[in-house]
């Protein structure tokens, strides 16, 4: 199976660790994976209230660069996937914006069909293209006795066309399931994780952080998985700052979904880009599964 790829920003730095991930299981999944040949920035959240227009722009060049031959796009943050998806229905659904979107694009020798491709998150490709059968096929280290809270964030559930319940996904704790995994219960799943709030309330945002890392305590998680890099970076790189203003001390290691994916499939701790993380997790891992 082949698709186009848009790493996005953060997986290049901050969130290495995603993307070192993600193509070690999709190599062990045979999903090939083609990156966009000069892909550039989704504007992430607040060039959309800055200039619709231009934002919008900005993340349809990356859909004109997706080679002919191409007709689908993965995006592991959860954020990109949401821009790149929503820019692509705002072209199908309105020829106006459509035709101010693809004149700045001829600017810069582009064009882009809208609906030519569709728009995929990693997770949706690897419950709905691979399947049960092939992923458990892959299981050589199953995750028995490792209690995980799958996080989803607010991002991957935007109702726009089904790809999972907006209230309350469930595609991640299946996959999950698949593997051996206990899936804990975990309410606040779909909650926000507060964004860029802690860089304009840090008190607003230390209280959405603590109540996802409270959650996970309470139902016994061993640890939080996530598919966003932003979600993953407020709960591990602020966890210690949410332990000092409100006196707690969680210590609840926050990893990428296909970080464990790749554990489960027998892949080395190295080649999945764990230690990146501030809260370590693979003395966590290694005692619940004995792993090496």
């Amino acid at each position: 199976m082949k698709y186009a790829y848009y790493p996005g920003c953060s997986l290049e730095k901050n969130s290495a660790a995603y993307d070192v991930s993600v193509r070690a299981v999709a190599d062990v999944l045979g999903i090939q994976l083609v990156e966009i040949d000069d892909w550039n920035c989704c504007g992430a959240t607040e060039f959309f209230s800055q200039d619709e227009l231009v934002a919008c722009s900005v993340v349809a060049r990356n859909l004109a660069l997706v080679e002919p031959q191409l007709n689908q796009v993965v995006a592991p943050c959860a954020a990109c996937y949401l821009n790149l998806k929503k820019v692509d229905q705002l072209m199908v659904e309105h020829p106006r914006m459509n035709a101010h979107i693809n004149e700045a694009l001829a600017a810069g020798g582009l064009k882009y069909q809208a609906g030519r491709v569709r728009v995929r998150h990693l997770l949706d490709v690897i419950v709905a293209d691979i399947g049960e059968a092939a992923v458990r096929d892959k299981v050589v280290r199953p995750l028995s006795g490792l209690r995980v809270a799958p996080y989803y964030g607010c991002q991957w559930v935007r109702p726009m066309d089904g790809v999972d319940n907006p209230e309350y996904p469930m595609k991640m704790d299946e996959l999950f399931k698949w593997l051996g995994a206990e899936v804990v219960d975990y309410p606040v799943k779909a909650h926000c994780c507060g964004g860029h709030m802690t860089q304009i309330s840090e008190p607003q945002a230390f209280e959405l952080i603590r109540r996802l890392l409270q959650n996970a305590v309470d139902y016994e998680a061993d640890l939080i998985l996530c598919m966003c890099p932003m979600c993953q970076l407020n709960m591990d790189g602020y966890q210690n700052r949410v332990n000092h203003f409100f006196g707690l001390n969680f210590n609840v290691p926050i990893v990428f979904f296909t970080q464990m994916l790749g554990v489960a499939f027998g892949l080395d701790f190295s080649k999945l880009g764990f230690g990146k993380e501030l809260v370590a997790a693979k003395p966590v891992i290694q005692a619940k599964l004995g792993a090496a």
